[in-house]
């Protein structure tokens, strides 16, 4: 079973820039897809972005195109998330996650590994 912690949240003033990073330990990372989900008070979990085994491919939600980037170091079983010109709708819990059986686009269900959640608010 593969374990993830998240680092890197915080507050933040509308429009800045924030980088969040998710280790992984305990399995084979690049054998895992990889992606960040969120989930803001009193709403569902939502995909951000994802990113397959190799970084290849990746995918973002329409909310975060454009603004969001997410990467990982293989040989580092890093995966990180950087968030530019971050609006208040970015305010959530923000959770890295795994999937070691399927591929990157498959649905939520199948990322079966995730961390605790790092809180990103923003606000001037």
């Amino acid at each position: 079973q593969i374990q993830l912690t998240e680092s890197g949240g915080g507050l933040a003033q509308p429009g800045a820039f924030l980088k969040l990073a998710c280790t992984a330990s305990g399995y084979k990372f690049d054998n895992c897809a990889m992606a960040w989900f969120r989930q803001a008070p009193g709403g569902e979990r939502e995909s951000v972005a994802r990113i397959s085994r190799v970084g290849s491919s990746r995918e973002y939600a329409d909310s975060v195109k454009g603004r969001f980037f997410i990467a990982r170091d293989n040989t580092k079983n890093t995966l990180i998330l950087e968030m530019t010109n971050l609006k208040p709708e970015d305010t959530a819990v923000y959770f890295c996650a795994a999937n070691c059986q399927s591929m990157y686009f498959s649905p939520v269900s199948d990322f079966h590994s995730w961390g605790q959640g790092t809180q990103v608010t923003v606000s001037s």
